[in-house]
């Protein structure tokens, strides 16, 4: 079932156009840069709740639903889902508003998952949760 709109009470962790050389020949973008582009989005909140350095372990449970065009503006929404005692879920949704109407559309979603390190690159803890 198909949201109506981007998720209530959540800001953009990240908004960008897609450029004709994120393209492939049929005009639609990469996966790969819409990976990254949510890598990035599901970041902020990993690096706030961590309250540092972070490094992406996996990609769970990635769906495309839609195409993105050149030109569409791409919002990335993202919150952490779940916690451990280093890591971060964060789910992200990515939407799209069409060149045309920019009614936003919904075209990906995932949960990446975040580790905490430290300025060596080690896992560290995350620190206890500010209220």
């Amino acid at each position: 079932m198909e949201s109506e709109g981007p998720p209530a009470g959540h800001e953009p962790a990240l908004r960008t156009l897609a450029m004709p050389g994120d393209a492939n020949p049929n005009g639609d973008i990469f996966g790969g840069w819409v990976l990254s582009q949510m890598d990035l989005a599901g970041a902020v909140p990993a690096v706030q709740r961590a309250r540092g350095r972070v490094a992406t372990v996996a990609v769970d449970a990635m769906r495309f639903h839609k195409p993105i065009f050149v030109g569409d503006l791409v919002s990335c929404y993202a919150w952490v889902k779940e916690e451990g005692t280093t890591s971060v879920a964060v789910h992200i949704e990515t939407w799209a508003g069409r060149r045309d109407d920019r009614k936003p559309v919904k075209v990906t979603e995932g949960t990446f998952v975040y580790v905490a390190i430290d300025e060596k690159g080690n896992k560290r803890a995350l620190p206890p949760k500010e209220d």
